[in-house]
């Protein structure tokens, strides 16, 4: 056991790995065992191919304007992939030797995620009913701009980070996957749910990372998770553009939708911070300093600050013209 009062991020990083030597299986699944994208969409080598794509072009027309623009947005976050992988990899505590089981799960939880981008831009091929062009240039500047979530390479603030992001997909996919049902959309409603699977299990990863973390440095890994949340947790896709648009303009826009059509909240946000909160047992942590402890007061009192400002946000009712979408 590391002792609490000397462990260094180092130290305790390498305590974290030697769960992971034995939990991997728990939170990556093999290859075969995987669902792949064409598993879901229609197979271009049979004769049936044409039939079944105008079929699911059918059930795409059903798809409102803002259900359609937030799929387009989670398509794009999901595809900006590379981004996040060199993310991870530049924390130094992760980016160990190549067989280490930190990069093992960096390599397994990538492998996992490409698939998810692959199968909904795919599907928004053949729905008919986007400019694939327009999307691909946002996805290109998505990449190319990069992001800035202010974790400053510490392993525990990614963490805490990646924790709240993998809930926060979850949370989106499955609603959009209800939508699509409520819509008609079968197919893009199995889609979602089978990625929203995959973002939960990997969102178990991350707070378990967290959770091994407080049981050895308690008080830093305290205060970083007040940190990320007095800086708040931005979305991957907050620097989200179009032709032509600034960086991040865009991004207010789809983020409007989503909380139109109830996609994902402002209380959603908070809820998912209280289930950090329940899950960590913030409230009976033990061996924090004093730092620690002013760190568990805000966080203990923050929900309820952030739920009265939530209450007085009012949806926004004017729809944005997306480069997107054709119809």
């Amino acid at each position: 056991m590391i002792s609490k009062a000397l462990a260094t991020r180092s130290e305790v990083m390498i305590y974290v790995e030697k769960f992971l030597d034995t939990a991997l299986p728990e939170f990556l699944k093999t290859v075969e065992d995987s669902w792949q994208p064409a598993d879901f969409l229609p197979d271009a080598r049979f004769d049936s191919f044409f039939d079944e794509v105008r079929d699911l072009k059918e059930r795409a027309r059903g798809l409102s304007y803002d259900l359609l623009a937030v799929l387009i947005g989670d398509t794009i976050t999901e595809e900006a992939l590379p981004t996040y992988e060199s993310w991870i990899m530049s924390i130094k505590e992760v980016n160990t030797n190549p067989n280490s089981s930190w990069m093992k799960w960096n390599r397994g939880w990538t492998s996992e995620e490409n698939r998810h981008g692959d199968l909904l831009n795919r599907y928004l091929y053949l729905s008919g009913r986007i400019d694939m062009r327009q999307m691909e240039a946002s996805t290109q500047y998505l990449i190319a701009d990069g992001m800035d979530i202010q974790t400053d390479d510490d392993p525990y603030r990614s963490f805490v980070y990646t924790s709240f992001q993998e809930t926060a997909t979850n949370v989106s996919h499955r609603r959009v996957g209800a939508l699509a049902k409520q819509a008609g959309e079968t197919t893009l409603s199995r889609i979602c749910n089978y990625i929203a699977a995959d973002e939960g299990r990997h969102a178990k990863a991350y707070k378990t990372f967290v959770k091994k973390i407080f049981e050895v440095d308690p008080s830093e890994m305290m205060i970083a998770f007040e940190d990320m949340m007095r800086k708040k947790i931005v979305m991957p896709a907050h620097y989200l553009r179009e032709l032509g648009i600034d960086q991040g303009q865009t991004f207010g826009h789809f983020t409007d939708a989503a909380q139109r059509i109830g996609v994902y909240t402002s209380s959603d946000y908070v809820e998912i911070m209280e289930t950090l909160i329940r899950e960590w047992k913030i409230s009976s942590m033990t061996g924090l300093n004093e730092a620690g402890e002013r760190a568990r007061d805000y966080l203990m009192a923050l929900p309820n600050r952030l739920r009265r400002v939530a209450d007085r946000l009012r949806v926004p009712e004017l729809q944005y013209k997306f480069k997107w979408i054709d119809s």
